[in-house]
């Protein structure tokens, strides 16, 4: 069986995916791994034969995807997340980054280790491959070879494996010490609480004075920034509330919008009617339509026009699990369901407009999928100088990264549309993880068992565990206790800063929403280049 799993690597590959993901499912005590599960199984298989080891570009593909629609999905809650929060996070794990730095050489000092072994070990504790790249590239420029080569080799996969599943462990006992319901939680969180919150239609009767005379336009932007107009019932006829439409008294308008402000424009406009105008469909009728042509992703519906053009409103926009109130600046992504409302006859073109092909959004850009990555690949492999004769890269993740997280800023460029739909984001960023955690667990596998086993390194293995543990400790309660981040919140600066898919995984699982996702994007870009500078300055120093 060894001889069989070493000579096909496929079939070694989806045999630790087939039996680590249903154990990443399952539940014991309320606790499951996610897709970390396939990474010990990695680890214990690999551990069983040094040719059970996946090849190098297997984890570097899933790394590389993962990052990449990781970065995409990420972009608009990066850019805006450089508010007096972001930086707040930000200097927490750099912070914490610094600090273990510190430990990192007084534990290398104490324990008599070489210079490239104690700064390897550092890249190691806090999974940065990149930061092992260039310890190596400076053992190289130092005159090193042979045995000097291969010592930062054997510190980074001794600290490695901690590295993963010690901050699994961290979250966990925060959770637990901390005594934190994370899905309660979350609903403290106002940008998780607006995503979720329910949508209501309701009729609303024009009897304030005050109100008469005002556009819908100026209606929006004084009363109701979350609330969509309708219908507009006048006497017996049913107008469109397009933006210049005047209100006037007796008018029974159909709202979609949260309840709270659904109250609050009630109570300036007059009261609820018991008329619903929203479920007339004598002129106007309603449909859900899929975003799938291209020509209308990555562009704002003001752009659209459709009240002026088409006689047509969108009322919402589902995506992913949740709908949101549209407005002139929201943005489309392909796999968007929009909900048009407009008159019979302008319905077909409004449909023409958005595509509403379900079978076209599972037919991926491929072209700019593709060439996105390349440019990342390319970015990451840039030397970038600095004083002091330092150079480092951002490597395989973090060049595909920051390319991503601009692309999909842009959303589009000319006729290509950089962001994927929602569901081929998932799907390709799912597989990602499976290749990588399969991958790296592998080749870390047999090192870690071989070196613990023959009494060596033991350590670099202790003293790295006590970075990864401690860092994320400090990080916990500091975050938690003396900054109040949420532990929804905290998680993903934690996995940032760790700079780990696999942690990210986890927090994602454990919190049960994507609140992870926007600080792991926000924190992974400064913390990679910071690890890979404290990392050549260990070295330096350690020599």
């Amino acid at each position: 069986m060894v001889r069989l799993l070493g000579e096909n690597p496929l079939l070694l590959l989806f045999a630790v995916c087939a039996i680590g993901y249903p154990l990443g499912r399952m539940r014991i005590r309320g606790v499951s791994l996610g897709t970390a599960s396939v990474l010990f199984v990695g680890i214990a298989i690999g551990a069983v034969d040094p040719r059970l080891k996946l090849p190098d570009v297997v984890y570097l593909f899933g790394l590389t995807l993962f990052i990449y629609t990781i970065g995409l999905n990420s972009a608009a809650g990066f850019f805006k997340g450089f508010d007096r929060r972001g930086i707040r996070d930000t200097a927490l794990a750099l912070g914490v980054l610094a600090l273990a730095g510190v430990a990192d050489y007084l534990l290398a000092r104490a324990a008599n280790m070489a210079g490239a072994t104690g700064s390897a070990m550092y890249s190691g504790a806090f999974t940065n491959a990149s930061g092992l790249a260039g310890v190596v590239e400076s053992v190289k420029a130092a005159g090193g070879t042979g045995k000097a080569l291969a010592e930062p080799v054997v510190g980074y996969s001794l600290a490695y494996p901690i590295g993963i599943f010690g901050p699994i462990m961290v979250m966990l006992l925060a959770q637990r010490l901390f005594g934190v319901d994370l899905q309660k939680e979350a609903l403290t969180v106002s940008s998780y609480r607006r995503s979720i919150q329910k949508i209501e239609v309701r009729t609303i009767e024009v009897t304030n004075p005050a109100a008469a005379g005002m556009s819908v336009v100026e209606l929006t932007a004084k009363q109701a920034r979350d609330v969509v107009f309708g219908r507009v019932l006048r006497s017996s006829e049913v107008l469109l509330a397009s933006g210049d439409l005047k209100i006037q008294l007796g008018d029974r308008i159909a709202t979609t919008g949260p309840e709270a402000e659904l109250d609050t424009l009630t109570e300036f406009l007059g009261q609820i009617s018991d008329e619903e105008v929203h479920l007339d469909r004598t002129e106007f009728d309603v449909r859900r339509m899929f975003v799938s042509n291209p020509s209308v992703a990555g562009r704002p519906l003001s752009q659209l026009a459709l009240p002026q053009l088409h006689q047509a409103v969108i009322t919402r926009v589902g995506r992913g699990d949740i709908d949101l109130i549209p407005s002139g600046d929201t943005i489309l992504e392909l796999g968007d369901r929009v909900r048009v409302l407009a008159r019979r006859d302008e319905m077909g073109a409004v449909e023409r407009i958005f595509g509403d092909s379900y079978r076209a959004l599972a037919d991926v850009d491929f072209r700019t999928l593709c060439i996105g990555i390349a440019l990342g690949l390319m970015l990451g492999l840039l030397p970038i100088p600095l004083p002091g004769g330092i150079t480092f890269r951002l490597g395989f993740a973090g060049g595909p990264l920051v390319v991503a997280l601009l692309l999909g800023r842009l959303e589009r460029t000319g006729p290509l549309v950089w962001n994927l739909p929602y569901t081929a984001n998932l799907t390709l960023r799912q597989l990602g993880l499976l290749l990588f955690a399969a991958g790296i667990g592998t080749r870390a596998g047999y090192d870690f068992y071989s070196t613990l086993a023959g009494g060596h390194g033991l350590n670099v293995f202790t003293s790295g565990a006590a970075m990864t543990l401690g860092s994320g400790l400090v990080m916990m309660v500091v975050g938690y206790k003396l900054l109040k981040i949420p532990l929804n919140l905290l998680y993903g600066i934690y996995a940032g800063a760790q700079t780990q898919p696999v942690n990210l995984a986890f927090a994602v699982d454990r919190t049960g929403n994507d609140l992870p996702n926007a600080r792991y994007a926000t924190i992974f870009p400064l913390a990679t280049i910071f690890k890979i500078l404290v990392a050549q300055v260990l070295f330096n120093v350690l020599r």
